[in-house]
């Protein structure tokens, strides 16, 4: 069995700024440990230091067992990889280097005589690293999750399949692995209900030691025999599991704060007690003695320093202000996305808020591309807002936006490579066509609405994904989008930030439709449209969430 000691850990970002310090817990074996806390508070950067991805800056890090690493972000809009490619990097470094020296070998094999040397050599390293064992856990996965053999789904790109799809399959391979100690960042996202429902199961009954990081409240309750809290530059942990932790996390800021209370009042008595003695030892030599004393005691009480307060609670303000469209924002007329639905009638009204529910594959991040490139014949006034690529979606039938609307879409895979090298400021200051660009004083006002006003000199692809998540939130504010296509947009965020994203709906001006698999963010919506794993789209009065 495998386990992770973290003792220690610190980490200095580039700027200077340290995230955390003297970060210390254990993963033992056969343990599920959660990561939580706010976003950007350095839960990533912990797994990816676990990982081997980041240097140890200080303090240690040991592990024991073979260690499968799931990362926050799989398959993006410009990534190319194939399944076999994303298969061999969630297995062992020594077989993953074993199929890519034999991929090289098929690819360059030809009649000479060296080249199936090559070949022949490259297989045997294959079987001898225990590449037809993987090949047999591979199958086994791919049929699972996608219904095909490993043959036939090798090659295909994973940015096709779906963010679910992508998810179960790493999950799934790395479940099934042979892995002892598994580090999952966020490996809820993009999972339909169900999808979690499994995943809460597979977590439950495995033996392998696990560190993950989630934001799903349930997930986290289900399956975390403890709690890692992340928050205020440090760590601690609470040995009990989610459901206890809240209380936990409130009873322990009461006590810090009462220790900090307690060392306000030492620190202020003793104060008043040299400067009394100051004053008398000026008239009275023999209290010089006792003066010298307090001050020695004054002093380092004051170099141990007072114990630390609470982490501040995030105060995340989204101003999303919307427009007034027509009465009829989005008209769909037999409308069939190509292999994934029947044709369909939809009518979306001004002011509603929908919520597009239904299992991983059946086309609700299709639907919403259709809406946010303009529908299915786009003009000039329904370009999207935002800026985002978007790719063609192949379908039948007709979807209309109505007069006025300007569609701003968010992506569940944050994928924006124009933004990924420049900062915060940059992106807000240089400003776009539908931005008219702010200096610095405002670009830092509006981010630190979004508690984002430290991250304003960092760029937006070293940020974490609720960071991201929340800037990418920040840019629709300012888009002047009248329509908001959300994808998946509560997964990296953490609660506060959440919340904030529904109050600031509530006040939107505008329509809202969401995809989404957040129970509790689905309560806030009022009409629910199904995408049934049969091809059907339809109203439903309530969320449904097991499409059997």
């Amino acid at each position: 069995m495998g386990y992770v000691d973290v003792a220690g850990a610190g980490f200095v970002l580039p700027d200077g700024r340290e995230l955390f310090a003297d970060v210390s817990f254990r993963v033992g074996e056969g343990a599920k440990v959660a990561l939580v806390g706010p976003n950007g508070a350095g839960k990533t950067t912990l797994m990816k230091m676990v990982a081997g991805d980041l240097p140890i800056q200080s303090g240690t890090v040991a592990r024991s067992g073979g260690l499968g690493v799931m990362r926050q972000f799989i398959g993006m809009i410009g990534d190319d990889r194939t399944l076999e490619d994303l298969a061999l990097s969630l297995v062992a470094p020594t077989l993953g280097a074993a199929g890519e020296r034999l991929r090289k070998a098929v690819a360059a094999l030809d009649e000479t005589e060296k080249s199936q040397i090559a070949y022949a050599n490259a297989l045997t390293h294959w079987g001898e690293a225990g590449g037809y064992d993987a090949e047999v856990l591979f199958d086994t996965v791919t049929v699972a999750i996608l219904g095909k053999p490993w043959e036939e789904a090798r090659s295909r790109i994973v940015r096709t399949l779906s963010g679910g799809e992508q998810k179960r399959f790493a999950l799934d391979l790395l479940l099934r692995g042979s892995d002892e100690v598994l580090l999952l960042d966020e490996p809820d996202n993009f999972l339909d209900v169900p999808a979690k429902r499994w995943l809460e199961q597979r977590l439950r009954e495995s033996n392998k030691s696990v560190l993950y990081v989630s934001h799903d409240r349930e997930l986290l309750a289900e399956t975390a025999d403890r709690v890692v809290a992340v928050e205020g530059g440090g760590a601690w942990t609470h040995p009990g599991g989610f459901t206890s932790w809240h209380e936990a996390r409130s009873n322990r800021h009461e006590r810090m704060e009462e220790n900090r209370r307690r060392w306000d009042e030492e620190h202020e008595k003793l104060k008043e007690l040299v400067f009394t003695l100051k004053n008398k030892a000026a008239f009275n030599d023999g209290l010089a003695s006792r003066y010298q004393a307090a001050q020695t005691r004054l002093r380092k009480f004051e170099e141990a320093g007072p114990p630390p307060l609470p982490p501040k609670d995030q105060a995340v303000r989204m101003n999303l202000r919307g427009g007034r469209t027509g009465k009829r924002a989005v008209i769909c007329e037999g409308l069939e996305l190509e292999n994934l639905t029947f044709p369909f009638d939809l009518e979306i009204w001004y002011g509603d808020r929908v919520a597009v529910l239904g299992a991983n594959g059946t086309g609700k991040s299709h639907f919403l591309r259709l809406l946010a490139a303009g529908g299915s014949d786009p003009d000039i006034e329904h370009k999207p807002v935002d800026g985002a690529p978007l790719a063609h979606v192949a379908h039948e039938g007709k979807a209309r936006l109505g007069a006025r609307v300007r569609p701003g879409h968010f992506s569940q895979t944050h994928d924006r490579p124009e933004l990924l090298d420049k900062t915060l400021v940059e992106i807000l200051w240089r400003g776009d066509e539908h931005r008219s660009g702010m200096d610095r004083a405002g670009s830092m006002k509006v981010l630190n609405r979004y508690e984002l006003a430290a991250q304003g000199d960092q760029r937006f692809g070293t940020l974490s994904g609720g960071q991201q998540a929340r800037f990418l939130v920040l840019l629709l504010e300012l888009s002047g989008a009248t329509v908001l296509l959300l994808d998946e947009p509560t997964d990296n965020l953490d609660l506060a930030s959440a919340e904030a994203l529904e109050e600031g709906l509530k006040a939107f001006d505008g329509t809202v439709i969401a995809v989404t698999h957040d129970r509790w963010f689905t309560r806030s919506f009022d009409r629910f449209v199904l995408f049934r794993g049969d091809g059907e789209v339809v109203e439903v009065p309530e969320p449904v969430w097991d499409v059997r």
